[in-house]
């Protein structure tokens, strides 16, 4: 057993009033037909429960009343019928923490109560293979939701991490469609079992932030249907999502939002999505295609005519309507309808979408929902327990790690040391409760004796330069320590009232490249010339260039934005209270330039036309291409080491229908207990077309105490061997041979075996 400390004790404690059954890794086979009846298995079925009320609710509203429901009439609200007792929608952004009021119009609300849980961020919770966690993170996001009132939180978000610059990677989970959909079910049913309705986004190729609002993306149908939707569909037919939100980008030269391809023929077509699609603030561009193409409820273009991308030259009666009546489909919606009646069908069946979230939130017919709970110790305890499952241990030279609190002298070294980071990134800010910073941590876990001395080491500044007066300071204290542990890597950003000034995690904007930024490589070469024990923990949103030092150096630690309990847990791990457990969701690159989105595609824009790109490197996209083309990374999918060691027994591979089982054992063989995460990958050896060299098809995390085995059964249906012929405008499964690799990372492969199909 651990010895804990007694505030970590007592979060663990009141997180087990809130864990969750394991989710299954097995596959759920994939519809035959191109547009089916919804089947059993199919969680958009919970939405139709109440279609005979709400018929009965549309023959009461006018066509007026129906327009008014289609559109926001706040920054954060829509509809409301006060005739018909039909209430207002409530939208809050997530993903990981209730948003601070905004109030009526982008106007914050004084002496709110919304100081709340603030969870580590997307990649911190993909980064724990967990997918228990996913369900008690979204329990706590759907409860605070309900305590503050709203009904549709605004998360999860999970777009493919393609580029290591997209300022918004750090709200999303992974490189890997497969890892994306085993996190993002239990979110979403941990949400949505509080009463409140998840809101997937950004559907879909939302994969940067730079031109967001006007890039046309072009991709192969092979790579959007392998690549960029099955955490989408995923999240429509497993988790049965109620809402789902349409992104800014263009996709095949219609905005995502009004595409009818997206929109219609897959969504509510081939997925059956019964739901409300919600658009991005501001992201309808035209009536008709809105009315047609499958936005039910517009919000936020009130930002477009703010910024004047919407004409705002009307005079007289027209300059005097509402804000939120010169929407897309407001007034001119109303118009379009009473010109063509044909149109109304469409109205009805947008309206039809909303009244089914509002019964399934309980918002109808006086339903009471679930009570939300807010700032509860069980909601402290899931932050914690996250924050420290997702950090990773990327390297312990000599097993300095984990470090001894009987050390004598400690520097900590780092400008992150001390920063809250709560309030950055852009929408995804939470107001937090309070947020232990990781000194904070570190002088907790030591108690009042510990000798630590602080030095800030760089500045987070607009001029990115080096400090050499804070060096000197920093050089300084890691000489007269023991140990010097430096908290450096990114920032959401130095200056928030001045919105993407030097904005390294943050919407709208991204990241200018993937090297460490104010000057930390100067700072962490010389810090660890002074003393060679030196550690580095990285906070931020993902993959950074730390070639320059990375040799030297004896640990280096990822914590992502830990959330508010981030600085006890990097303690922990840093101490050993908690065996490092979490693994990379995403590769990291030596350099840039070896990026296949780099390397490959194109990014920002294509050369000479800057609205325009294409995913030239197709499904190879992260692991799939270092590995299928002997690309060295920093640092691989799936890697992180752990304070103890798993050997892993024979792999039994045997054939189940159109699908395989395997079976294996894995032993701790330390002397310290942790977690394994088994990943299975699937290799074909005879495909008919170019696939990649292996695709994670299932995992598992398996706990052992030292010297416990485990024996792991992973089952894979046919979707794990499917791919999708653009000929035949379908998955399929190739007969043939395919080779089953487990291991402990993409590039840690332990056993293999084969099946034939």
């Amino acid at each position: 057993m651990f010895c804990f400390p007694s505030h970590r004790a007592a979060l663990l404690a009141a997180a087990l009033f809130c864990a969750a059954p394991l989710v299954s890794t097995a596959q759920t086979p994939a519809p035959a037909a191109k547009k089916p009846a919804l089947a059993p298995g199919n969680r958009q079925q919970e939405l139709l429960g109440n279609e005979a009320k709400i018929e009965a609710l549309l023959k009461k509203l006018t066509l007026e009343e129906k327009i008014s429901m289609l559109h926001a009439n706040s920054a954060f609200a829509a509809g409301g019928i006060k005739r018909l007792n039909i209430p207002e929608i409530m939208t809050s952004d997530g993903p990981h923490g209730v948003r601070p009021e905004q109030g009526r119009d982008w106007k914050g609300v004084k002496n709110a109560n919304d100081a709340g849980t603030y969870l580590p961020v997307g990649n911190a919770l993909a980064s724990t293979w967990n997918p228990a966690l996913g369900y008690t993170f979204g329990t706590v996001m759907g409860s605070e939701a309900a305590a503050r009132g709203k009904d549709i939180i605004l998360g999860p978000g999970i777009n493919i991490i393609r580029t290591p610059l997209n300022g918004r990677n750090f709200e999303y989970l992974s490189e890997d469609p497969y890892l994306v959909t085993k996190m993002v079910v239990g979110y979403i049913k941990g949400v949505q079992d509080q009463g409140v309705s998840a809101c997937v986004k950004h559907y879909a190729a939302n994969n940067q932030e730079a031109h967001r609002n006007d890039i046309d993306v072009e991709m192969s149908e092979r790579a959007l249907r392998e690549i960029y939707l099955p955490g989408f569909k995923a999240a429509v037919q497993e988790a049965g999502v109620y809402t789902l939100m349409g992104s800014y980008n263009k996709f095949r030269g219609t905005y995502a939002t009004e595409n009818a391809y997206l929109m219609n023929d897959i969504l509510k077509g081939e997925w059956g999505f019964k739901g409300l699609v919600i658009s991005d603030w501001g992201s309808v561009h035209d009536t008709q295609k809105a009315l047609r193409n499958g936005t039910d409820l517009e919000m936020g273009t009130d930002l477009a005519l703010m910024y004047g991308s919407v004409d705002q030259t009307a005079t007289g009666a027209q300059a005097t309507r509402s804000l939120y009546d010169r929407f897309f489909l407001a007034d001119a919606a109303l118009e379009a309808v009473q010109k063509d009646k044909s149109l109304e069908p469409l109205v009805d069946d947008k309206v039809r979408r909303i009244l089914r979230v509002m019964y399934k939130t309980s918002m109808l017919d006086g339903a009471k929902r679930k009570p939300g709970a807010y700032n509860t110790p069980e909601h402290y305890a899931t932050a914690l327990k996250v924050a420290e499952e997702g950090i990773v241990l990327l390297k312990n030279d000599q097993n300095f790690l984990p470090l001894k609190k009987t050390t004598k002298t400690f520097a900590v070294i780092g400008e992150n040391a001390t920063r809250e980071n709560a309030m950055g990134g852009g929408s995804s800010q939470v107001k937090a409760k309070y947020e232990v910073t990781p000194l904070q941590g570190l002088q907790k876990a030591l108690g009042s004796g510990a000798n630590i001395t602080y030095a800030q080491g760089y500045k987070i500044a607009r001029d990115q330069k080096a400090d050499p007066q804070l060096i000197a300071q920093a050089v300084a204290a890691a000489k007269a320590a023991d140990v010097a542990i430096v908290v450096g890597g990114s920032t959401h950003g130095y200056d928030y009232s001045k919105w993407g000034d030097n904005a390294y995690d943050a919407e709208g904007f991204d990241k200018p490249d993937m090297k460490m930024p104010f000057g930390q490589d100067e700072l962490i070469k010389a810090v660890v010339a002074a003393n060679p024990n030196t550690v580095v923990v990285l906070l931020g949103g993902g993959m950074m260039d730390v070639s320059a030092w990375q040799g030297q150096v004896k640990g280096i630690v990822e914590a992502w934005y830990p959330g508010m309990e981030g600085g006890n847990a990097i303690a922990h791990v840093l101490f050993g209270d908690v065996n490092p457990s979490g693994k990379l969701p995403m590769t990291w690159p030596v350099k840039l330039e070896d990026s296949p989105a780099h390397k490959l595609g194109e990014y920002p824009s294509t050369p000479g036309n800057e609205l325009k790109q294409t995913y030239k490197e197709d499904v190879f996209v992260g692991y799939r291409y270092f590995d299928t083309y002997n690309v060295a990374p920093q640092y691989a999918f799936g890697h992180g080491l752990s304070y103890t060691s798993f050997e892993y027994g024979k792999l039994t591979v045997k054939p189940r229908g159109q699908g395989a089982t395997a079976t294996l054992t894995v032993r701790n063989t330390g002397k310290m207990a942790g977690a394994e995460v088994v990943q299975l990958y699937v290799h074909d050896d005879q495909a008919s077309l170019k696939r990649p060299e292996k695709e994670l098809k299932a995992f598992e995390k398996v706990f052992l105490k030292p010297g416990e085995s485990k024996t792991v059964t992973l089952t894979l249906g046919p979707d794990a061997f499917r791919l999708y012929d653009e000929a035949k405008k379908q998955w399929v499964l190739e007969p043939g041979t395919f080779t089953l690799q487990a291991g402990s990372s993409s590039r840690d492969i332990r056993q293999t075996g084969t099946v034939k199909l």
